[in-house]
């Protein structure tokens, strides 16, 4: 499947494909958040938890989620990076998306696509 966004991606994600081709910009954020380390990791993903769970619990009528997302998570993958990997836990309604996203190898990175695999 090819996706362009974080709402196709976490789709892709929830919908278990095999291969995913990632296009654009969202390459280069799913790259940064693959290429972080377990323990940074956590604290990532405890940061993109609050602010999903804010998100979530205000019905979204509150201040966007990234105004929520902390500088663990800012700090771990950069500000692009980190508000890309809410918009995907929102899109896909938690943030057990990301570690599933983190599960998936990546076979091919090159200027146009990044094509992770189960």
């Amino acid at each position: 499947m090819r996706v362009k966004t974080e709402e196709e991606l976490a789709k892709a994600i929830k919908n278990g494909e095999d291969t995913i081709e990632i296009e654009g910009n969202l390459r280069k954020t799913v790259l940064k958040i693959k290429a972080t380390g377990k323990v940074a990791w956590l604290i990532a993903i405890a940061a993109i938890g609050i602010a999903v769970g804010i998100f979530i619990a205000t019905g979204g009528t509150g201040a966007p989620a990234s105004s929520f997302i902390g500088g663990g998570a800012i700090s771990v993958l950069g500000l692009p990076a980190a508000i890309s990997a809410v918009s995907i836990a929102i899109a896909a309604g938690s943030v057990g998306v990301l570690n599933k996203l983190r599960d998936y190898k990546i076979i091919e990175n090159n200027d146009d696509v990044l094509i992770l695999k189960k």
